[in-house]
């Protein structure tokens, strides 16, 4: 036996020819990614909020912990970020949710990047609709023509991206049985854990500024 988090499955709605053909085409992605002829990079988005979920723990019988809350639970803390596995995470925080427009100006650093660099980069997201907006759409063609490229993830597979873990990670061991006063030292906590496991992974952290129009 094994004590493991239970996750939320959507094997129900999967579909498994589809997921087989983007599982392939995937592994061939990564391949090149290891062989160093692209630069492969996942992309997500979660949140956070000032009352963090308790964490399980062994106590002496008759004794509990407890975990004060603060006055007020606040405003939820979103992060988009990309993951390029053991060598980058690049990330941005915002209150309240990740927009198009946040997503766009993160994509638009990426595709700068791979133009400067002269090499192909590969972002793979899910389907969530920013990913899928009309005016996201609108930037493909001018992406791909400066050397960024898009892979979606089939519909309901989130386990097929690694940035989950890195989620998973933050909040169940940096975060986990913590309380915030407010939204900027909830900020502070989610930069810090994002800071350790780039020191424990070994791998470079770039933490973008969102422009003001970003949160429309």
């Amino acid at each position: 036996m094994i004590w493991k988090r239970t996750r939320k499955s959507h094997k129900g709605k999967q579909d498994p020819v589809v997921q087989q053909i983007k599982q392939a085409d995937l592994e061939m992605l990564e391949l090149s990614a290891a062989v160093g002829e692209i630069d492969l990079k996942y992309v997500d988005e979660s949140g956070f909020c000032a009352w963090s979920e308790p964490s399980y723990s062994y106590y002496f019988l008759g004794q509990q912990k407890r975990l004060e809350q603060s006055k007020r639970r606040g405003r939820r803390l979103s992060i988009i970020g990309f993951l390029q596995p053991l060598i980058s995470f690049v990330y941005g925080l915002v209150i309240g949710g990740v927009s198009r427009k946040s997503y766009i100006q993160m994509m638009e650093l990426e595709a700068l990047e791979a133009q400067k660099a002269g090499r192909i980069s590969v972002i793979v997201p899910d389907n969530g609709p920013i990913h899928r907006c009309k005016e996201v759409q609108q930037l493909w063609t001018k992406w791909e023509e400066m050397g960024l490229y898009i892979f979606f993830l089939p519909k309901y597979c989130s386990e097929m991206n690694p940035i989950e873990l890195e989620w998973q990670h933050l909040k169940k061991n940096e975060l986990a049985s913590q309380s915030f006063e407010d939204e900027l030292d909830l900020a502070y906590a989610v930069i810090d854990g994002v800071q350790n496991r780039a020191s424990k992974g070994n791998y470079s952290t770039q933490r973008v500024k969102f422009n003001s129009y970003s949160s429309a």
